[in-house]
């Protein structure tokens, strides 16, 4: 059955509500304060880079709550291909269009889980000569943590279940759900 057959109610069968999409406007709402009040004093131009596909919902709607001037960029990288959990292996797909060099980069990332992927972005971008990197996530996993990293700006930390929908998804589905969902099920 390919998604474009699906109906929402379809959709929904697999999934089960977790964080609903009140509760999202409302870190949103919050981390976008945050990171305002953080960045204010700056005299850095702030850059808000996106790792795609995961993140583009929640920095859609990050940004317009963010009450700073700033420039958006996208790196695609990829690291889960169809799987539930990340192979370790990141591939840098698509770079970024913009310089960094002596700017704020607030990464923005869906979900941090093992770490690998963050550590391998952050660390590939520290060589730009930013001014700062700081790292802003709508969800944190670190009970899978296998590389350190830091998550400056977290929207909520969650214990180690496959979650999908707000942008996240599973084999490239689920991404157009308003809330956040447990996994719960594959097609047959």
């Amino acid at each position: 059955m390919s998604l474009h057959s699906l109906g929402q109610t379809d959709l929904n069968i697999q999934v089960e509500p977790y964080i609903s999409a009140e509760e999202i406007l409302q870190i949103n709402q919050e981390l976008a304060q945050t990171i305002t009040q953080h960045y204010a004093s700056s005299k850095a131009p702030l850059i808000v880079v996106g790792l795609l596909r995961g993140s583009f919902i929640f920095m859609a709607d990050l940004v317009r709550h963010i009450k700073l001037p700033l420039i958006t960029d996208f790196m695609t990288v990829s690291s889960y291909g169809n799987q539930q959990r990340s192979s370790g292996n990141v591939k840098i797909v698509m770079d970024l269009d913009e310089t960094i060099d002596g700017c704020d980069v607030l990464l923005v990332e869906d979900i941090v889980d093992t770490g690998n992927t963050l550590a391998c972005v952050v660390n590939l971008l520290q060589a730009r000569n930013p001014h700062s990197i700081k790292v802003v996530s709508l969800l944190d996993k670190p009970s899978r943590r296998e590389v350190k990293v830091v998550v400056d700006f977290c929207g909520r930390q969650i214990e180690d279940q496959f979650v999908v929908g707000y942008g996240l998804d599973f084999a490239q589905k689920f991404r157009n759900l308003p809330y956040i969902g447990l996994y719960t099920g594959s097609e047959g």
